[in-house]
């Protein structure tokens, strides 16, 4: 019997949702039409896998493990198809004081450059490390001999992330470094941040920044990770150290402003709510 994983039907749910969406707003035909299509080619994707590997194509399991992937990555690009054309920043200027009161009230700003480039550099690294952390968690999994964890582990992650880029559409905002070009940057302009800028200019979306899905995505991971790998501990510890860096890189860097973090964060434990939930049923 063809059998659906969690993280497949969640994104199932995703990409039609994502496709209603694009109908309700005011866009091109050929985005909606072909956001319809791409999803719809994607669900029926999720069939023909899942009757595959009723069918006893044992490579088709592992496949399915590591497909879901790219389709997280996905999934954020199809937002930035949505993006409208955003010249009102009033919920940006409301949002710019609390980044005030933490990069300067409260000293971040100053702390993350006490060391000169040194921490700055840090901070750009564990933000571009983002897009690793469903890849790390997997192997993880595997090379303990955990993978029957990995769909779960990816429902909990999906939920991070996809519950993020839904709500985009409902908050239309530009990241700070471009909303108030020159103000608050970080003082160092190290290489590790070109190459971020450069990432983001290719690769980022212009339809929302809030809430952060680099946030919510980092902790949902790092929860997973603490709860499905109890025994290695250190693996958990060094998910939610760079989770906490990238959050702070978020602001730090303007990237994000703080309620778009602090955002993220409320997701990532939306998601750890349905992990534990999850792992009590599973223990029964």
């Amino acid at each position: 019997m063809a059998r659906w994983r969690i993280a497949e039907k969640l994104l199932a749910v995703y990409f039609a949702y994502a496709a209603a969406v694009a109908f309700w707003l005011p866009l091109d035909a050929r985005i909606q039409w072909g956001v319809a299509l791409l999803n719809a080619a994607l669900i029926a994707s999720y069939f023909a896998l899942a009757r595959a590997e009723a069918r006893g194509l044992r490579w088709v399991s592992y496949f399915r493990d590591w497909y879901i992937l790219p389709q997280m990555l996905l999934a954020y690009q199809e937002m930035g198809w949505f993006a409208l054309p955003h010249a009102d920043f009033a919920l940006e200027r409301a949002w710019l004081r609390y980044d005030h009161l933490v990069l300067y009230d409260l000293g971040l700003k100053r702390a993350m450059e006490s060391l000169g480039p040194v921490l700055p550099s840090l901070l750009e690294v564990s933000y571009s490390l983002v897009y690793t952390i469903a890849a790390f968690y997997t192997a993880a999994l595997y090379l303990t001999g955990r993978r029957s964890l990995v769909d779960t582990a990816h429902a909990a992650f999906l939920i991070g992330i996809l519950s993020a880029y839904a709500l985009f559409p409902y908050f239309p905002s530009e990241p700070p470094r471009t909303v108030f070009a020159g103000q608050d940057l970080p003082a160092h302009l190290t290489i590790f941040r070109q190459f971020n800028l450069w990432l983001l200019g290719g690769y980022g979306i212009h339809t929302s920044v809030f809430p952060s899905a680099h946030v919510s995505g980092a902790f949902a991971g790092a929860f997973a990770a603490r709860r499905l790998l109890p025994d290695r501990p250190w693996i958990g510890r060094m998910l939610l150290a760079l989770a906490v860096s990238i959050a702070t890189a978020t602001v730090y860097g303007r990237y994000h402003f703080v309620v778009d973090a602090l955002a993220g964060l409320a997701l990532a434990l939306l998601a750890d709510w349905w992990l534990r939930r999850r792992l009590s049923t599973l223990n029964r």
